[in-house]
């Protein structure tokens, strides 16, 4: 057998479609915390709900995803767009940190790459950061 074969088949796939300029991915795989039994479920609607009652409904979609590596520090939240840097913040809650992210997602509409300083994000934001990537710009290599 190699290496190859023996790799486990993901199951959900870990691909999610993205319908709208700008996708806020929710890890529903997250672990039980002292407040929260299934903290991604959670947040997945309390963000819906949230968005939902701002002018950010066309711009944003709330999507869960299996899982996200934060499993040491739950709720992992992450943003993405095209052509924008992604970030990929933790350890937030479901409730208490609802309106930072809505908010965090209106600074992050108006950004033209996505990229902002640690100060100007609301609340856990600034500091809890699993990752911020750079934007993927896709440019095909010239044939030779």
């Amino acid at each position: 057998m190699t290496k190859a074969d023996s790799r486990p088949v993901a199951t959900p796939a870990y691909s999610v479609v993205q319908s709208t300029p700008h996708q806020v991915l929710v890890c529903k795989g997250c672990k039980r915390t002292e407040r929260h039994r299934r903290p991604g479920v959670s947040m997945i609607a309390n963000l819906r709900a949230a968005i939902a009652k701002t002018d950010l409904t066309e711009q944003f979609e709330v999507t869960g995803t299996a899982c996200m590596g934060g499993c040491d520090h739950p709720c992992s939240v992450a943003f993405r767009a095209p052509e924008k840097a992604s970030w990929l913040f933790f350890n937030l809650d479901p409730i208490d940190d609802v309106a930072d992210i809505v908010r965090f997602a209106e600074l992050y509409a108006e950004l033209e790459d996505g990229w902002c300083r640690s100060v100007d994000r609301p609340g856990k934001l600034a500091e809890n950061i699993l990752a911020r990537l750079p934007a993927m710009i896709y440019r095909p290599a010239n044939p030779a």
